[in-house]
């Protein structure tokens, strides 16, 4: 693993197990607003040299959609963890697989739709766009990682992919009052 020190983020690199061959990267942020921007730039340039290098095929929108995702798990990282955040992206099969370490214990809960409300939507806004989401305490914080779609075989056929298979996904099941995609919440009356 290859990390750069010195001021602002420091970029952590190296071979993911069943990731596309050199199609992973993580960067640590200092959990400042900053951060915010710079982890959606961070994505933004994972993506470019992941087609550059490793030709993973990465549509506009995908990534348009992923670096949102990262903005939001970042987002709230910084609203509600103190100290340091990190992001590890890793692309596997025709995945995103995004991931956001930060101090905070408490485990994200979704809201139930309320169009009404204004803020507090980064999450159902991820739930929309990811395929899987899953959270786990850990030690030092918590970690949260959401795959999403790159769209169909975004790793080009006939590529190395390393050996160990895929991440293990699963999609968690909604919170407390909050529908499943596509269904429709119960009337309470």
């Amino acid at each position: 693993m290859t990390t750069s020190t010195g001021s602002g983020p420091t970029l952590l690199s190296g071979p993911r197990t069943g990731a596309v061959a050199g199609a992973g990267a993580g960067m640590v942020f200092d959990g400042e607003t900053a951060s915010i921007a710079a982890s959606r730039a961070f994505t933004a340039g994972f993506l470019e040299q992941a087609a550059a290098e490793h030709g993973v095929r990465v549509p506009r929108q995908a990534a348009a959609d992923a670096q949102l995702v990262v903005s939001e798990l970042v987002t709230n990282a910084v609203k509600y963890a103190a100290g340091l955040c990190a992001v590890r992206l890793v692309v596997r099969d025709r995945l995103l697989e995004i991931t956001v370490w930060d101090t905070e214990p408490t485990m994200p809960e979704p809201r139930g739709p309320e169009p009404g409300r204004i803020g507090h939507h980064g999450l159902e806004v991820v739930l929309a766009l990811c395929e899987s989401f899953e959270a786990h305490r850990d030690p030092f914080g918590k970690h949260v990682t959401a795959c999403l779609a790159l769209g169909p075989a975004a790793v080009p056929e006939g590529q190395a992919v390393v050996p160990g298979g895929r991440a293990k996904t699963r999609a968690t099941a909604p919170a407390r009052g909050v529908p499943a995609a596509g269904k429709t919440a119960p009337d309470p009356a």
